[in-house]
């Protein structure tokens, strides 16, 4: 394969958000390493689909809450692109049961942090350094970032998910951690909070926020879509905030305005 593209690892990458992503930065010509945990199917599809974008793509198998598996992420990548410019940790899951924070188990409690914070954690350390040690390979007005997919959940309480919420909030926050850490090496970290989006996730709440939605939950009265999503991620990966890191970039239809 060429390396003559850009090369972007979204984790996640098989369904939902991550595939949205994954999509749209083919059609910006990005070689993407579709990273899944079980389904291989999804994932070959959304490969598929990068490629009739105009990307290239490989897939790769890796729990993202096992950090024995972060490696071989990180090698797809290299061997078969030369190297990364943009890490989007998408990766994430929600509770099996939503229990009430009094009711909170300590295995759903690992599980969550696990994938959607530890993980991406030491995955954001481990390609970090890679691109630190690679920095002079990168063109002097595309420089590596890196992308941390939240949630309007890391503010906003839902004490039937306790453990979900604690885990965004700990990813935006290392989110200013690895922006402070890496602005030496030119290296943007950015947040971006998306809302309730129209995923295999939110499909079985789904009745209860078409209600809110037309009963004004947001400005904008939609449901979000994993392209809106993707759309923020094209604009850190095309350069278009290249004075900006740490940033929060809110995805959400207007939730986070506070309205009388």
């Amino acid at each position: 394969m060429s390396n003559t593209n850009r090369t972007a690892i979204v984790t996640g990458a098989s369904r939902g958000i991550g595939r949205g992503v994954a999509v749209a930065l083919g059609a910006q010509k990005f070689n993407v390493v579709i990273n899944y945990n079980a389904n291989a199917d999804a994932a070959n599809e959304a490969a598929e689909l990068v490629r009739q974008a105009g990307g290239q793509a490989v897939i790769v198998q890796a729990d993202i809450g096992n950090l024995g598996d972060h490696q071989k992420v990180l090698d797809a990548a290299l061997n078969n692109f030369g190297r990364v410019d943009l890490l989007v940790n998408n990766a994430g899951v929600a509770p099996k049961v939503r229990a009430d924070l009094l009711e909170t188990g300590e295995e759903s409690y690992d599980r969550l942090m696990d994938t959607n914070l530890k993980g991406p954690f030491f995955l954001t350390q481990l390609v970090a350094k890679d691109m630190i040690a690679r920095r002079s390979q990168y063109p002097a007005d595309q420089p590596p970032a890196i992308v941390n997919i939240t949630s309007i959940s890391a503010y906003t309480v839902s004490i039937n998910r306790g453990e979900y919420c604690i885990s965004k909030a700990g990813l935006a926050m290392m989110t200013q951690l690895f922006a402070t850490r890496l602005a030496e090496h030119e290296i943007n970290v950015y947040e971006i909070r998306p809302g309730v989006i129209a995923t295999d996730m939110t499909g079985p709440v789904k009745e209860k926020y078409d209600k809110l939605i037309a009963e004004g939950l947001f400005p904008l009265k939609r449901w979000g879509q994993p392209q809106d999503i993707a759309k923020a991620v094209v604009a850190v990966a095309s350069g278009l905030l290249p004075y900006s890191t740490g940033q929060v970039i809110d995805i959400d239809g207007g939730f986070h305005m506070t309205r009388l």
